[in-house]
């Protein structure tokens, strides 16, 4: 039975709701990669730490356990990647993914976000680097990138839908984990 678990995809596509609930069914600890890769801020997400040291941190603490690993290590964490034994690939239509990426930013954001706001400029930013990933045509994640790293990942695979009834997903994951 799969017991390290890292689960990615594209921004709003669902990687980290997958992760908790897969985290809390398995009763596995969950960690989310924007967790280490950036130093906490007010307005968050402004300052990266060094690829060195978020391998160092997340490391540190998914060493010897079991755990349920969400987000992108794209580029920097192979090392990390290395260390699962499922990997899980959300694949979610681009206009669900804004959709859910412009609620999330509200809910957590709320009012920073409008015109005016502190963190408009940045979040209008966010938004369309998240919209480019279907095309590749800002830095980072995209998905042609996404599709050759799973093409050549030696590791056991499973792609999922991130459209669907939240629990059907999660039963493919469980039924690949059970494998």
């Amino acid at each position: 039975m799969c017991k390290r678990i890292y689960i990615s995809g594209a921004s709003g596509a669902g990687v980290t709701t997958l992760g908790a609930a897969v985290a809390q069914r398995l009763q596995l600890p969950h960690f989310d990669v924007d967790d280490f890769y950036w130093y906490p801020t007010d307005p968050p997400f402004e300052l990266s730490r060094p690829p060195a040291e978020r391998v160092d941190l997340l490391t540190r603490q998914l060493e010897g356990g079991q755990w349920v690993l969400c987000g992108s290590l794209d580029g920097w964490g192979d090392k990390l990647i290395s260390c699962a034994d499922l990997v899980v690939f959300v694949d979610t239509p681009a206009a669900l993914r804004l959709e859910r990426l412009k609620t999330r930013e509200s809910r957590l954001f709320g009012e920073r976000i409008l015109p005016g706001g502190d963190m408009h400029v940045k979040h209008m930013a966010f938004l369309s680097w998240a919209e480019s990933y279907e095309d590749g045509t800002c830095k980072g994640r995209s998905r042609a990138r996404h599709e050759r790293w799973l093409k050549q990942l030696s590791l056991p695979w499973l792609r999922v839908r991130g459209e669907g009834p939240a629990q059907g997903v999660i039963e493919q994951v469980m039924a690949a984990v059970a494998d």
